[in-house]
């Protein structure tokens, strides 16, 4: 199972809730990929202009937050990887293109909308570089055999894969 960007729209009233459901869907011998932006601080809010104008009801979560969840659900979290400064490379990219592409959105919404995007990649980007905002990922499952006791098996599906094609 793979989940990736909805964690943070679930917001934190809901997480119980979500990783029940993952739980209820995973077989005993499955896993869940969980692939989510978080904060590394403590637990907070989301910002007002974040909540306002872009992703209403959204909210970055701490790590602390999400195991306490997973925990209460009955989930083993069989890894973690903490992706610190790499989602910042994408966001510069998106913010690049929809610079270069700011004329069409423009024509096609205003320039207040422009401006507000202008302003959230660009703030985004500079909280994954300087701030506390990062990405991580989770392997979850209900057995704790079910994922290898190392990552050698990622790598190994994703050769099988390119192999394939």
């Amino acid at each position: 199972m793979v989940s990736v960007g909805m964690m943070e729209h679930v917001g934190i009233g809901h997480f119980d809730e979500y990783f029940r459901k993952i739980r209820e869907l995973l077989k005993a011998d499955g896993y869940a990929f969980i692939h989510c932006i978080g904060r590394m601080s403590q637990p907070g809010t989301t910002g007002p202009f974040i909540r306002k104008y872009i992703f209403p009801g959204a909210y970055v979560p701490a790590l602390s937050e999400t195991f306490a969840a997973t925990e209460r659900c009955g989930l083993w979290c069989d890894d973690v990887e903490v992706l610190r400064l790499h989602y910042r490379y994408p966001v510069k990219h998106w913010r690049e293109r929809f610079t270069n592409s700011r004329a069409k959105a423009a024509a096609i919404y205003d320039e207040r909308f422009c401006r507000m995007w202008e302003f959230y990649l660009a703030a985004v980007e500079l909280e994954f570089l300087h701030g506390s905002h990062m990405v991580f990922q989770m392997l979850l499952s209900i057995n704790r055999g079910a994922v290898p006791i190392t990552r050698d098996f990622m790598v190994d599906a994703e050769r099988a894969a390119r192999c394939a094609t």
